[in-house]
């Protein structure tokens, strides 16, 4: 049966206090951790396409420790036929570039794979590279920062959100695509899905299992390192201007250069 993989990711929650590792990883031990919420994105469209393509199922993928199944879950729950957890210690501390080839590898394990479908970047890492990386490692066409999507006749079509204004684009099957905020929201799993996901089995493999090299992945071999990093400033109140506003905003940009 034809597949649409979906990618999920565990994250730290929005609102938890963020910290790094000595290693200048972010640090996740006991950390309250949800599925990244432009996954749940993801997931509908998958969703969405499946519904309007009968013949395809939807898998849910996702790389991470244990606790990580809590993502792939709640794509279960939303209505995804299956999930897979790729987990392995060695994997730990992995760059985009190890993760993406660490997923490749995993999405070849699934079977056919018609579409993979992602969110444009994770909340913890916000690189957002990792669509555009996994499409050249695949060599497919990759149709990313998309604000709709549809899929008929073997070609996947959408709308792309880019600075300068938006774009239609479209190309033929097998695909990746990445989804923005601004697609259609997600679904609320019900009580019948959210328990069948309680009771679903997650296939989990490791790297040995998808041919990956340990020394392939990880933080000891990642490409990029980080060498440095400083907490945020913290942000005042501000100035509150109750009188002559449109004067001390003209002096203002005026002593900034911004004028």
């Amino acid at each position: 049966m034809p597949a649409i993989v979906v990618l999920v990711k565990n994250v730290p929650d929005t609102w938890s206090t963020k910290t790094l590792n000595p290693d200048y990883t972010l640090h996740r031990e006991g950390v309250d951790e949800v599925i990244d919420e432009i996954n749940e994105y993801a997931v509908e469209q998958a969703l969405r396409i499946k519904e309007a393509n009968p013949g395809f199922e939807v898998v849910a993928l996702t790389a991470g420790p244990s606790r990580a199944q809590e993502a792939l879950r709640k794509a279960l729950a939303m209505g995804a036929d299956r999930a897979i957890l790729l987990s392995d210690d060695a994997l730990a501390g992995s760059d985009v570039l190890g993760t993406a080839w660490a997923l490749t590898n995993a999405i070849n394990a699934v079977g056919d794979v018609q579409l993979i479908v992602t969110g444009n970047a994770s909340s913890d890492g916000a690189m957002g590279a990792l669509p555009g990386i996994l499409a050249e490692y695949r060599q497919i066409p990759s149709l990313t920062n998309l604000l709709s999507v549809s899929v008929a006749d073997g070609v996947v079509s959408g709308v792309k959100d880019a600075p300068e204004g938006t774009y239609e684009l479209r190309a033929n099957l097998p695909a990746l695509i990445s989804v923005t905020e601004k697609t259609d929201k997600p679904r609320f799993p019900n009580f019948k899905g959210i328990m069948a996901a309680k009771k679903a089995e997650i296939t989990v493999l490791d790297v040995a299992a998808i041919g990956v090299a340990a020394e392939n992945v990880g933080l000891a071999h990642a490409a990029t390192a980080v060498t440095a990093a400083s907490e945020r400033p913290s942000r005042d109140g501000g100035e509150m201007v109750y009188t002559d506003g449109a004067e001390r905003i003209y002096q203002f940009l005026t002593d900034e250069k911004l004028i």
